[in-house]
């Protein structure tokens, strides 16, 4: 069987690294698989991370293709997954697997001397999307640190029961939430957060990673009510790892970021947005199979700005949907509202002129 591989929906760069990486896997598996334009494919590695991939794989899945998802996500809609950063022996073994399912068994062959070093492709640059006008500062949070002396007391200071209010792109969630608390600053170290006999979160400020269960509905109660520092029980090093080493993979703690988000406005536009403001994505975001609305939504927002009312139109779902989805992107950065600017008070006097302006000079 022809075993063909195609790349497409990606920039230079990772196309480059990703040709490397299969040229030195490839000849590890005595050249087995060819790669041909992504047209002539029988699987295409479409990079999931990039604005253009999520249509590139929508393209292709309507029409029967297999896609191989190159994402920094831990999960994808894709058939198959690449993680970033990749490398030669990962490329390898995605190889190898995808051949074995097409009833093609394939054995890396050790004794090469000639074939190449693992090429490892950089992490991408992830792109900084535009920072909104900050909102109308919310209600300040109770004082609930007492300062340290200039001189050591002997007495530990006060624990902050709320957590620092966000800035920036976030700063719609503030208060003592759940939200706030994973915001970028609020936690520090290794902390597990639970609920009754609910699975406990393993939450790792300093990776901003987290253990717990796949499945973000399962865990929406978490984001209801008060939480206060003390919510969050320390982790020591030994138990850390004994209860990760049965809590699956480290998942990126934007997940829950934007979970909270999601949750926070319950069908309603967060504090200090309009109804009448427009919305627009410059990042494709990681959307979740329990919400298959999102991906509808997400189409119509990453093609220019607009209204909540106009994306539900658009997209055919929900104004309460798109709410609570545009609030998700906005608490993880991947969307901002749109601010039209006026013209210069120049161009304006410029354009108020024309013909009549023109009449006056003669």
């Amino acid at each position: 069987m022809s075993l063909t591989l195609g790349l497409t929906g990606m920039d230079p760069a990772t196309e480059t690294a990703l040709k490397a990486a299969f040229g030195a896997a490839n000849a590890r598996l005595g050249t087995r698989w060819s790669l041909v334009p992504d047209a002539e494919a029988g699987h295409v590695i479409v990079d999931m991370d990039s604005m253009y991939g999520p249509m590139s794989w929508l393209r292709l899945h309507a029409s029967g293709r297999r896609v191989i998802g190159l994402t920094s996500a831990p999960r994808t809609q894709t058939d198959y997954r690449l993680g970033r950063p990749f490398d030669t022996e990962q490329l390898m073994a995605l190889l190898t697997e995808v051949a074995r399912a097409e009833g093609v068994e394939l054995q890396a062959d050790a004794t090469d001397t000639a074939i190449p070093a693992p090429v490892t492709a950089p992490a991408p640059v992830p792109a900084t999307p535009a920072v909104p006008p900050a909102p109308a500062p919310p209600p300040a949070a109770p004082a609930h640190v007492t300062e340290a002396a200039a001189e050591p007391t002997g007495e530990a200071p006060a624990a902050v029961e709320a957590p620092p209010q966000p800035t920036g792109p976030v700063a719609y969630l503030s208060g003592d939430t759940m939200a706030a608390w994973l915001q970028p600053g609020a936690l520090a170290g290794r902390v597990r957060y639970g609920r009754g006999s609910g699975p406990s979160l393993l939450i790792d400020a300093s990776t901003d990673t987290w253990f717990g269960p796949t499945p973000l509905k399962a865990i929406a109660a978490y984001f209801e009510g008060a939480v206060t520092r003390s919510d969050f029980e320390p982790v020591e090093a030994e138990a850390w790892t004994r209860e990760t080493a049965s809590a699956g993979a480290a998942q990126p703690l934007v997940r829950l970021r934007w979970l909270g988000g999601l949750l926070a406005g319950g069908g309603t536009l967060l504090p200090g947005l309009d109804p009448q403001d427009r919305f627009q994505l410059h990042k494709w975001p990681q959307t979740e199979r329990e919400y298959p609305r999102h991906f509808r939504i997400a189409t119509q927002m990453m093609k220019g700005p607009a209204t909540v009312a106009e994306i539900a139109q658009a997209s055919g779902v929900p104004e309460a949907d798109v709410t609570d989805f545009v609030n998700a992107n906005l608490a993880t950065g991947f969307a901002t509202p749109v601010v039209d600017t006026p013209p210069p008070a120049e161009e304006a006097a410029k354009s108020r002129g024309g013909l009549l302006g023109r009449l006056r000079n003669r």
